[in-house]
């Protein structure tokens, strides 16, 4: 099974970052590096690392920036890479897939989705759930 993670809105607060639209429309990558954390993330982190030991994967599925430029939409890969890195730096993530922003995520997995979007939602091949009981779900797959 693959349980995947969209960040931006379901486990990074981006749109709590003051002045985020007017970054990204300049293309300022600031919001993505300072998005704080939307859940307890080293929770998280705990029930994340006893799916893998199940022999579970996981993965983040995000998009990059509406109209970003490619060396803007690099630099927000990296960034959002970082944030990983630097939040969640128990986990291996087995896939973390940035890619343009609308593509279908479905394209990545058709397990369990978490995401804060409802389209993405709808168009989810398998189950996907909204960001209100990540924890909650995550324990009941233990």
């Amino acid at each position: 099974m693959m349980i995947c993670f969209d960040m931006d809105g379901t486990i990074a607060d981006l749109y709590g970052v003051e002045g985020w639209l007017n970054d990204l429309e300049n293309e300022n990558t600031r919001p993505y590096r300072e998005a704080r954390p939307l859940l307890n993330l080293s929770l998280l982190a705990r029930y994340l690392n006893k799916i893998q030991r199940m022999g579970h994967s996981i993965c983040v599925i995000s998009w990059l920036s509406k109209s970003g430029t490619s060396d803007y939409n690099a630099e927000v890969a990296e960034v959002k890479r970082e944030w990983l890195a630097k939040h969640l730096p128990s986990v291996a993530w087995d896939a973390i897939n940035i890619v343009p922003y609308g593509t279908p995520k479905s394209l990545f997995g058709t397990d369990i989705l978490f995401d804060d979007e409802e389209r993405n939602r709808k168009e989810w091949q398998g189950t996907a759930y909204d960001v209100q009981n990540i924890i909650e779900v995550l324990k009941g797959l233990l």
